[in-house]
């Protein structure tokens, strides 16, 4: 029942949350096509519920280039864009994702989708986050977004799958915006999101 009742709500409010955005959409993506060129859709595989790969849709944020004129390898944090920085401060990047909610891909609430070569350093406790399907915004994210540590994030991930109510759902969903208009947690100290994850307990360390 709970699974019906959520799934009855990400298609309601994902369809209500496009017409009201559809606009908004319209003149990022514009912004983004004059500033960066094409793609204006930045697409990335990641695992879904139980690793299901799938396709998540993000406005672009970054430039092509990936190397300096010395042909240093550039950051993350050197390619985000001052437009992609904005959209990424508010989270409008995430709004194509309500298409991969409508797809039945994501939910409006849950452990956000992280990168599949993730997938072979989170303990067995860390890879529980996969037995529901990932979110636009989840318990972490109203709970410090990309401020915690990732084993403060993958905890509370966790607690969610455990916890995970129609209630909480909707509370989560209400704590979402005061976050974003606060703009609080945008990203970890010294990075334009989170660090790499290299694996808890010291099995996975950074070469």
């Amino acid at each position: 029942m709970y699974r019906r009742v959520k799934r009855f709500i990400d298609v309601v409010v994902s369809l209500l949350a496009l017409a009201l955005a559809a606009f908004p959409m319209a003149i990022i993506a514009t912004a983004i096509r004059v500033t960066m060129g094409s793609p204006v859709i930045y697409r990335s595989t990641r695992p879904g519920m139980h690793g299901v790969p799938f396709v998540i849709l993000k406005f672009r944020t970054m430039r092509h280039q990936t190397y300096s004129s010395s042909r240093n390898g550039l950051s993350e944090e050197e390619r985000l864009t001052p437009l992609g920085r904005w959209l990424r401060s508010f989270s409008l990047d995430e709004l194509p994702e309500l298409i991969n909610v409508l797809n039945g891909e994501m939910s409006l609430v849950g452990p956000r989708p992280l990168l599949t070569r993730y997938l072979d350093r989170y303990t067995e406790e860390q890879a529980r986050r996969h037995l529901v399907k990932p979110g636009i915004t989840g318990w972490a994210q109203i709970n410090g977004r990309n401020a915690p540590t990732w084993e403060e994030k993958l905890q509370l991930d966790r607690w969610y799958v455990d916890n995970q109510t129609v209630l909480l759902d909707l509370r989560i969903l209400l704590r979402t915006l005061p976050q974003v208009v606060r703009r609080a947690g945008i990203s970890a100290e010294g990075h334009a999101t989170m660090p790499e994850f290299w694996g808890s307990d010291g099995e996975n360390l950074e070469p």
